[in-house]
């Protein structure tokens, strides 16, 4: 990739990650659409998303730093106390049981993904492929909006955090199993698990909120993973230079968005991303055809 190619990619992964689009299918599709001969199956191409992804996860991390150090200092408090009880302040309290409430929902994608991370990488090779799952997160965004409407939103005045903290061990693991469809390119890892906190009967501000404090723990272990190849392998330092330019766009896109976002969800819903999702897969998935269409 180019200096030019390297921030365009990230500029988009740094809307599309936050957005319940799909940071990864957008970075699968996009090079083909715009002609890019970019060998999307390389590892190292696997290694600059996930520098874009490191970038994003440092800006949730610094955008949501009051709420992280309530949420360490309450698990360190329970840990201490050994027990998790979001009704005892002296065991961390409810920053307490939402910091494992975190642990507890990214173990799923965790373990999925170190099982079938070569698989998984296969994907990318396979834009019109993806362009087809960006279709289905599309139908999954409207059957979250839909079964939302049987569901009764948390309306009490107590901050975000402390309703989140509210749900149950198995509501956690229930978003945890719906980031799994992340590994996908094409399934939105925001817009799997906004469905799973809608599910568990959170507002679409506190189902964000949640969402956007899972990325940092599966966007930060996928980082331990894959950043050290850009310094340890032979070849891989040379493109150094191109992933910090995306990952640099990744972020300053992702503030903006991340601020758009928390504002958007105090009354929004999710069915115009799902139209957007629909239509770009269907307009990519034809495009990419190897067919000639009229």
């Amino acid at each position: 990739m180019t200096f030019l190619q390297s921030i365009i990619i990230g500029a988009f992964q740094g809307i599309t990650e936050l957005f319940p689009v799909s940071s990864l299918g957008h970075s699968v599709i996009l090079p083909p659409l715009l002609g890019w001969h970019i060998n999307q199956a390389d590892p190292i191409f696997l290694t600059f998303l996930v520098a874009t992804h490191t970038a994003t996860a440092l800006v949730l991390f610094f955008f949501f730093w009051d709420d992280w150090m309530k949420i360490l200092r309450g698990m360190w408090l329970s840990l201490r106390a050994r027990t998790i009880d979001a009704s005892d302040t002296n065991a961390g309290g409810p920053y307490a049981k939402l910091g494992w409430m975190l642990v507890v929902a990214t173990v799923p994608a965790g373990i999925l993904g170190l099982l079938f991370q070569d698989t998984l990488a296969k994907l990318f090779a396979l834009p019109q492929l993806v362009a087809g799952v960006l279709i289905l997160n599309g139908v999954m965004l409207l059957g979250a909006d839909a079964l939302r409407k049987r569901k009764i939103t948390d309306e009490t005045k107590e901050a975000g955090d402390i309703r989140i903290a509210r749900r149950s061990w198995s509501q956690a693991v229930k978003v945890g199993l719906l980031q799994t469809l992340a590994l996908v390119p094409g399934f939105s890892r925001t817009g799997s698990t906004i469905t799973g906190g809608l599910l568990a009967g959170l507002s679409y501000e506190d189902a964000a909120r949640f969402s956007f404090l899972l990325a940092t723990p599966i966007i930060g272990a996928a980082s331990l993973l894959k950043i050290p190849e850009l310094f340890t392998t032979p070849g891989e330092t040379a493109f150094l230079w191109p992933t910090l330019a995306g990952a640099l766009a990744a972020a300053i896109f992702a503030y903006f968005s991340v601020r758009f976002l928390l504002k958007y969800f105090e009354t929004k819903k999710l069915w115009p991303f799902a139209v957007y999702c629909i239509a770009i897969g269907i307009i990519a998935y034809f495009a990419l055809s190897p067919f000639p269409w009229p």
